[in-house]
């Protein structure tokens, strides 16, 4: 999932992909661990979606609200 992307999401919807993002890092390393891992790149790259949605819900909690 590329930046773009995350920062077209909601808030409601950049939680629900943390979640899954989580649970697919440890699904990973669990499968990792047992052998069955095929695809090692998944690590990173799930852990590079993470720090996305985490970077993108830290610049909004930042951001200076405008009143409307």
């Amino acid at each position: 999932m590329e930046i773009g992307e995350v920062r077209k999401l909601t808030d409601r919807e950049l939680d629900d992909r943390l979640k899954e993002a989580k649970m697919e890092l440890w699904q990973a390393r669990f499968a990792l661990s047992t052998r069955q891992l095929k695809d090692y790149s998944q690590i990173p790259a799930t852990r590079r979606t993470i720090a996305r949605i985490l970077t993108v819900q830290r610049e909004r909690s930042t951001a200076p609200r405008v009143a409307e």
